[in-house]
């Protein structure tokens, strides 16, 4: 339409303004900077001024943490269903689940698979938060058990990177057995002493916090990420109290020894590559190949 018109037969003119695409531009809530979409991604999203981190796609966090070319994804036919044909506000939870793919994909709200960490080999699984907030339902529990399996079976280091509202209320008490039966699946990790890196984002609540998310041998924090099982405003409406400054926050958990570090988007992957040289993981084999003149050229690891 045009944004000017003129009446009695003159042609009105065509409107030639073109919108900004989504994402050009974008406002950090730390320092209120305004800041361009794509050189924002080159810096893993965090905010060059304050270091405010952005969300991060799974996707994007994937190609962050997986030695290029090394990412095997499993189970994304897992999916869950609609067992107690659940619906709220006139919306069946089946329809809100084939919503949810349309937008992230198949796989529900977890991506599991066998990758390289700067040469080490683990079992990595990431939340989808784009898909229901990275709400943990039965397809969700399977699949972090079903790593969790892979990783003792293999006795590779299992990572996961938690960032959920917590169990999916739409399947009820189904979603709550997964806490157990993730937790179950750590236990026996933990009995064949096969490492497991817990990785708390923003934010990381509800049953979520309650299980698997706080039982890591190492348990890491992006700065500032929401890391509790109620929310602020609950607890507050609960013990009709204030809450302290920055209660539930990375920092705070610190300072209160729940978790063991607060580490930079920026410096993860480097971190847990030597996380993981402590632990003595097992790494791919490196073969080296001979250079046309005869000497040994630059190693290059083979994925699994």
């Amino acid at each position: 339409m045009a944004w000017w018109s003129r009446e009695r037969g003159v042609q009105t003119e065509t409107d030639d303004k073109k919108s900004v695409p989504k994402g050009m531009w974008l406002k950090c809530d730390g320092c209120q900077e305004i800041l361009f979409g794509p050189d924002l991604e080159v810096v893993l999203r965090v905010c060059p001024k304050c270091d405010h981190h952005f969300t991060l796609p799974t996707a994007e966090r994937i190609r962050m943490l997986a030695d290029e070319g090394t990412w095997t994804e499993h189970d994304q036919s897992v999916e869950s269903g609609d067992p107690l044909d659940f619906r709220v506000d006139g919306k069946k939870y089946r329809d809100r689940l084939r919503a949810a793919r349309k937008v992230s994909g198949p796989g529900d709200a977890y991506r599991a698979g066998s990758a390289l960490l700067l040469g080490h080999e683990v079992e990595l699984g990431l939340f989808a938060f784009e898909f229901m907030g990275g709400s943990m339902g039965s397809a969700v529990g399977e699949k972090i058990t079903r790593q969790l399996e892979r990783a003792l079976e293999r006795r590779a280091p299992a990572i996961i990177c938690s960032a959920s509202g917590g169990a999916r209320m739409q399947e009820g008490i189904l979603s709550l057995m997964q806490m157990a039966k993730t937790s179950a699946a750590l236990a026996r990790l933990k009995a064949a002493r096969v490492p497991y890196i817990s990785v708390l984002l923003h934010p990381t609540t509800g049953g979520v916090a309650a299980s698997f998310a706080m039982l890591g041998d190492l348990i890491i924090a992006e700065p500032k990420a929401l890391i509790g099982f109620a929310g602020p405003r609950v607890i507050e409406q609960t013990i009709r109290q204030k809450l302290p400054e920055g209660f539930q926050r990375s920092e705070f958990l610190l300072e209160h020894g729940i978790i063991d570090s607060i580490v930079s988007r920026r410096e993860m992957k480097t971190l847990l590559g030597r996380i993981l040289t402590w632990f003595g993981g097992p790494r791919a084999e490196v073969k080296p190949r001979l250079a046309t003149n005869g000497t040994a050229a630059r190693h290059k690891t083979a994925p699994p």
